[in-house]
This record gives structure tokens, C-alpha cells and sequence, in this order.
């Protein structure tokens, strides 16, 4: 991929408060998607509050396209039904690994990204300085479902071949 810009690391930590959409509870699963990349998690049976801790990695060519992140229950008979879904953008986390920073403190704040109509986060997203690397976690609410959220945390991964940011 000579266009490749680096590798996105998507910690998927957890599921909280998802829909039930078998009997008492669901099966849930995650699919992360950039452009035609698509990544999912292992399925976690009979949980409505999964704990994945799963670690899928996208490789960035366009930091402009939104990343798509879809819940689904996991169905042995029929298809699978969909348990909601949530988008985010990484133009913001891109422009604060432009800026190169480093020897920063463990845990401080580079920026918060607040919610708002126009994203998907159930609360303020901060981006911090942690282990000698930039991460971003974020509790995104999902869309179109009665209920659910899903937690995770970005991380950027330069790759010597790659143009770079």
C-alpha cells in the first residue's frame, strides 16, 4: 500500500448496556470499517455488557474517510440482527500527531473533543499523552437502537515504509 499514511490501532475494550436481541439477552459482536477495510471482534455469547479488549488495527491512506463502527448479535439460524451503529472521524487525532510532540508527562491532555450532534460520543473524548504515545479514548453511544455504548481507545503506529503524516 505505498499511499499508506500508518496503522490505526482500535482498542475495542467493551460493550455497556447493549440491546437484547435474543431471548433474555444477545451475542454480540463489533465491525469497524474504513473505506473497504472491515475488521471485527470475536463474538461474546449471552452478554449485553461485553468485555472484547480486542485490538484491530486499519490502515490510514485518506485521515478524512469516518470510520464506521456496527454492533450486531450473532444468530446460528437466521441472519444476524443489527444492535446499533456509531461513526467517528480521525482528522482531529491526526492533527495533534502532526504536531510531534514529545517528553510530555504520562497522562496529559493534548485536547477534548467535546459531543455534539455532528458525532457520536457519549461524553468527552480526550486526547493524552500515555506510555511515550498519543492515544484517544472514546465512549461512543450508538445510533439507531434503543440503547448501548461502546468504549474504546485509538493509537497511532508509524510504519518505516509508509509516506508518514
Amino acid at each position: 500500500m505505498e499511499n499508506m499514511m500508518g496503522l490505526l490501532r482500535i482498542h475495542v475494550q467493551r460493550g455497556v448496556n447493549l440491546a437484547v436481541r435474543d431471548m433474555k439477552s444477545s451475542d454480540p459482536y463489533v465491525v469497524v470499517k474504513m473505506g473497504k477495510q472491515k475488521l471485527k471482534t470475536r463474538v461474546v455469547k449471552r452478554n449485553v455488557n461485553p468485555e472484547w479488549d480486542e485490538r484491530l488495527t486499519l490502515s490510514v491512506t485518506e485521515p478524512s474517510l469516518p470510520i464506521t463502527l456496527s454492533v450486531y448479535d450473532k444468530d446460528t439460524f437466521s441472519f444476524d440482527d443489527k444492535m446499533g451503529d456509531a461513526e467517528f472521524d480521525i482528522a482531529l487525532f491526526i492533527q495533534v500527531l502532526r504536531m510531534r510532540l514529545e517528553g510530555l508527562p504520562d497522562g496529559t491532555v493534548i485536547t477534548k473533543v467535546q459531543p455534539s450532534r455532528e458525532n457520536c460520543l457519549a461524553e468527552e473524548s480526550c486526547i493524552i499523552w500515555s506510555n511515550g504515545k498519543l492515544v484517544q479514548n472514546m465512549i461512543l453511544r450508538l445510533r439507531n437502537v434503543e440503547c448501548g455504548e461502546i468504549e474504546l481507545q485509538l493509537q497511532w503506529i508509524d510504519v518505516p515504509s509508509s509516506r508518514g503524516l
